[in-house]
């Protein structure tokens, strides 16, 4: 259960972000292709990573919230003595 956890953070979280950082620079180079100025990294751009980190911080939260649900349930129905 706790190496469940461990694995999501050390290995999930890293590789969501890691693809959050390629989709940022997908859309950048994108952006330079077609030549768009300071606005758009000042504007639209941002707003896009915001967000982007924002859906992956709730498919993450999604992933790892069955997880802290059992270890607070396991916690709360202990034996008797």
């Amino acid at each position: 259960m706790k190496a469940s956890i461990l694995l999501k953070v050390f290995v999930i979280l890293p590789l969501i972000l890691f693809v959050d950082y390629l989709l940022m620079a997908l859309i950048g180079c994108t952006s330079c292709l077609f030549s768009l100025g300071e606005e758009f990294y000042c504007g639209p751009f941002c707003l896009a990573g915001k967000i982007i980190l924002a859906l992956s911080l709730v498919l993450f939260g999604y992933l790892i919230y069955p997880d802290i649900k059992a270890i607070f349930k396991s916690e709360i129905n202990g034996t008797s003595a």
